[in-house]
């Protein structure tokens, strides 16, 4: 794994645990922020991931 895979998936989780946070307290902006962040990091991690294919030869 490389770094944008780690901080990627990481910003996906803490996106992630924001947006149900932002639904359990009826806050749609929290909800909003934290699929935001969530989407931020999926494409972080897969530009990790193409970067990864890159570097193995896939």
């Amino acid at each position: 794994m490389n770094k944008d895979q780690i901080k990627g998936r990481v910003e996906e989780a803490k996106g992630k645990v924001k947006e149900v946070t932002g639904k359990i307290l009826d806050d749609d902006e929290m909800e909003l922020e934290g699929n935001i962040q969530k989407n931020v990091g999926k494409v972080r991690a897969g530009f990790g991931d193409l970067k990864d294919d890159i570097k193995q030869g896939k």
